[in-house]
């Protein structure tokens, strides 16, 4: 991937590894758009960074990703780059009362919404490159989130298959696999004690410099190395018994 003079669309691009994506491509020499469903926070990053382009919108809605997606076609035919980084992480427990509403909530925004604009964005003339946002959990589950890691195991899976279906029309498809970092994923304070966005960050541009397809920091890549006994090591760490 060229680093620089792309135009690229980020999805969940105002917050978290969004944001921080976000400044360094504009960095970079990048034309950046960004969507979500919060303005405010749209508008917040537009504040920050006067030359981003934002677009609100509802990606757990199937008219919405319709739209942007017409709306790109229609003003922005020279995207070239779509990164799908967004996505939502519920702590939850399987006999929570909530559980099927927040369970669909996650399986729509974290699954289907990635692989419909996918699936959308390639028919684009100019694209040559998409990222997928998966994480550690992907190769060894957090309980406290079953169905968040579910989805991102989902998302690995599938990007390795996209690859493949990819590579005869010359689209590169990168994975980028964060660990835990410092943001609000899942809720306020509840990620503090894990790195900032900012190392991962740098850590990844090195990785894209050097060609890499598949992007890791810290305990990810050592998870996303590991063999099964070693992930079986990983879980049982995460999950201590008295």
């Amino acid at each position: 991937m060229h680093l620089s003079g792309n135009k690229i669309l980020i999805t969940g691009g105002a917050s978290g590894i969004g944001l921080g994506l976000t400044e360094r491509f504009i960095q970079e020499g990048n034309t950046i758009i960004i969507c979500g469903r919060r303005e405010s926070v749209l508008q917040e990053a537009a504040r920050k960074l006067p030359k981003v382009i934002i677009k609100t919108i509802d990606l757990s809605v199937e008219a919405d990703r319709l739209a942007l997606f017409e709306w790109v076609k229609a003003e922005h035919p020279d995207l070239n780059v779509l990164i799908n980084n967004a996505g939502i992480q519920n702590w939850i427990n399987i006999d929570d009362p909530e559980f099927p509403e927040r369970a669909r909530a996650e399986i729509v925004t974290n699954i289907e919404a990635p692989l419909h604009l996918t699936h959308l964005f390639v028919q684009l003339p100019h694209i040559k490159t998409i990222i997928n946002v998966t994480s550690g959990l992907s190769f060894a589950p957090y309980a406290k989130v079953p169905v968040y890691s579910a989805t991102k195991a989902f998302f690995h899976s599938f990007t390795w298959s996209l690859r493949h279906l990819l590579k005869p029309k010359g689209i590169e498809v990168i994975e980028m696999i964060p660990p835990a970092l410092n943001t609000d994923l899942g809720g306020k304070g509840l990620h503090d004690y894990a790195p900032p966005v900012s190392e991962f960050i740098k850590s990844i541009f090195n990785q894209l410099k050097e060609g890499k397809d598949e992007l890791t920091f810290e305990s990810s890549e050592s998870r996303a190395n590991a063999g099964a006994e070693e992930l079986k090591a990983y879980f049982k760490q995460m999950h201590p018994t008295n």
